[in-house]
């Protein structure tokens, strides 16, 4: 899994002049939990942003006063008014210690009912899990290979080992649906199947009249 690596340092001021502070230097404030202790460190916004600005699932490994942590992001703050980062939240990943994780979705293979004329529509792009670190991974695959026409994948068809999915299990990932042109092609079909109505039967020539008497 690909990790991005954070050089920073511990923080010692606190409070708003000091993070107005710290901001000023294009330094952003940030915070590793879930470890032996809470670690409060500041780093250089250019070094979170391939962690942040991304929807690929990494690990950072941040680098704090000749200390390492192997973590996962966890949240963001954002200034509302400029978007800029304002603070980020790590979790520090603890080898016996199990973690929640939110992991992208990559679908494989050309569903059944794309091929029949349909639409694939995709649910949700990513899943929340609980595993060991070990076990985390990049994305998830999943094969939609045998989805039919009007058919659904659900979290609960979803199946990993190590993995406990936290999301709902009937919630649908994926699904392939009608498009307006089958549609108007299924409403059309009955139609000419029947044909035209078949013609009267035209009818009797009337007998010829009896020939005239010598």
């Amino acid at each position: 899994m690909k990790t991005i690596t954070i050089n920073g340092q511990l923080r010692t001021g606190t409070g708003k002049t000091a993070t107005r502070q710290l901001r000023s230097q294009d330094l952003v404030p940030g915070v590793i939990y879930g470890g032996a202790k809470e670690v409060n460190f500041t780093a250089k916004a250019t070094d979170f942003k391939p962690l942040v600005y991304t929807p690929d699932f990494q690990l950072a490994e941040v680098n704090v006063d000749g200390k390492s942590y192997k973590c996962i992001l966890k949240d963001l703050q954002f200034d509302k008014v400029s978007d800029r980062l304002n603070h980020v939240d790590l979790l520090e990943l603890v080898e016996d210690k199990k973690v929640s994780a939110t992991i992208p979705l990559k679908f494989v293979g050309a569903a059944e009912g794309v091929k029949a004329g349909g639409r694939l529509e995709i649910k949700m792009k990513a899943l929340k899990v609980k595993t060991l670190p070990k076990y985390l991974k990049e994305n998830i695959e999943v094969d939609i290979t045998n989805l039919q026409l009007m058919g659904n994948i659900r979290v609960e068809d979803v199946k990993m080992d190590n993995y406990e999915i936290m999301n709902s299990p009937r919630i649908p990932i994926a699904s392939v649906t009608m498009t307006r042109q089958l549609k108007q092609e299924e409403a059309a079909a009955p139609a000419a199947s029947k044909g035209a109505a078949p013609a009267k039967a035209a009818p009797a020539a009337k007998a010829a009249a009896p020939a005239a008497k010598k």
